[in-house]
């Protein structure tokens, strides 16, 4: 009996060293796992610097929404980070007028174009249609007083589609363009295709560079929108340009149907004077989900009619979401309205959206050079 408790000895100070084993080996994987964590978060802390030093240069540093956007940038493109975002499901919506370029000078740059070739046109002005001189007459109300005639939106959106009736895509686009580089009428030193937030636009570079594919989302005609945006310092292309929409069709097409209609070599794709859908509000929603098929992580917008954009991607969504909207409070720099940038800032307090403030939160709009007259 002797001999075999002397045996069982060594089996107990084995067992001993085991366990003391075990500990040691959970110890070193909990310190090494606590350092992989602060790593992780050094990379975190790290990355957010680097963007703070090279991003957003023309933002005030005081500024609330840089801050949040450039952390929001971070925190989203770091691997190992809880709010990683993978690249193909990084996209950001950004309304056009108002939020990437000068909304209203005298009015909306769609509504501006329309008059021009309604009223001034030379090639045009003495064919169009006595609809079409009633909306352009709605138009220069609108200039002159602010004021919208009801159904303003819709009744412009089929206007347009009848005055460029007839013209190619190419052909449209490129009159906009050729528009778009007369002088903008209430600056110095800035044509109407210059007109863009360069704060915003510094915001796209941003987006850009970290893996994010960036969609306007405006209710301007979609080529109104391309040929705009072809003689503008934004660099997006056709396919990430989504606006309102008007029929096309062949060109010797006639009334037939598209389904009894064959395109031949003969043909080329032209407008089709049909008005199909003013791409404002819920319709943004609708078209977001139909051409992009992806919920955005980022929206950016400035007015009640892309508050269903933000809402749509702030909430539900798999993935930390925000919202910022531009509010027009600047009125030395730019064509500011403190009544209504006011109450954009309470809808963003009320809604979780985040404000930018053009008067405080930038160095510049358009650039030092750019003047209101």
């Amino acid at each position: 009996m002797e001999k075999s408790k002397n045996n069982a000895t060594p089996w107990k100070i084995i067992s001993l060293l085991l366990a003391i084993a075990l500990v040691a080996v959970s110890t070193l994987y909990a310190l090494n796992l606590k350092n992989c964590e602060t790593t992780v978060a050094k990379t975190a802390e790290e990355s957010a610097e680097t963007v703070n030093t090279t991003a957003l240069s023309l933002w005030n540093d005081s500024a609330p929404a840089k801050k949040e956007l450039l952390q929001y940038v971070s925190a989203v493109t770091t691997e190992g980070s809880a709010q990683f975002i993978p690249e193909e499901d990084r996209i950001a919506v950004f309304d056009l007028d108002g939020t990437l370029a000068c909304e209203t000078d005298p009015c909306y740059f769609d509504h501006c174009i329309y008059y021009y070739r309604v009223m001034e046109d030379p090639d045009y002005k003495d064919k169009a249609s006595d609809y079409e001189k009633e909306v352009a007459a709605e138009v220069k109300q609108f200039m002159d007083t602010g004021v919208s005639a009801p159904d303003s939106m819709e009744r412009h959106g089929r206007a347009v589609a009848s005055a460029f009736s007839g013209f190619t895509p190419e052909e449209f686009v490129n009159y906009v363009a050729q528009y778009a580089a007369t002088p903008a009428p209430g600056y110095e030193n800035m044509t109407r295709a210059e007109a863009f937030y360069k704060p915003m636009l510094e915001v796209v570079d941003l987006l850009e560079e970290n893996g994010f594919t960036v969609y306007v989302v405006s209710g301007t005609d979609r080529f109104i929108v391309r040929g705009l945006v072809q003689a503008s310092p934004l660099d997006l292309p056709p396919s990430q340009l989504i606006g309102s929409d008007e029929t096309l069709v062949a060109s010797e097409q006639g009334d037939t149907d598209g389904l009894e209609y064959q395109f031949d070599e003969n043909d080329q794709l032209v407008m089709g004077g049909d008005f199909i859908v003013k791409n404002l509000d819920m319709n943004k929603v609708t078209v977001i989900q139909q051409e992009i098929g992806k919920q955005p992580v980022l929206s950016f917008g400035n007015s009640g009619s892309d508050s269903s954009m933000a809402e749509y991607t702030i909430n539900n969504n798999k993935y930390e979401a925000k919202a910022f909207m531009l509010c027009c409070d600047d009125t030395v720099r730019e064509n500011g309205n403190p009544e209504k940038a006011e109450k954009m800032a309470g809808s963003c307090a009320e809604n979780g959206w985040t404000a930018i403030s053009m008067k405080n939160d930038w160095k510049t709009i358009y650039g030092d050079s750019v003047t209101r007259k």
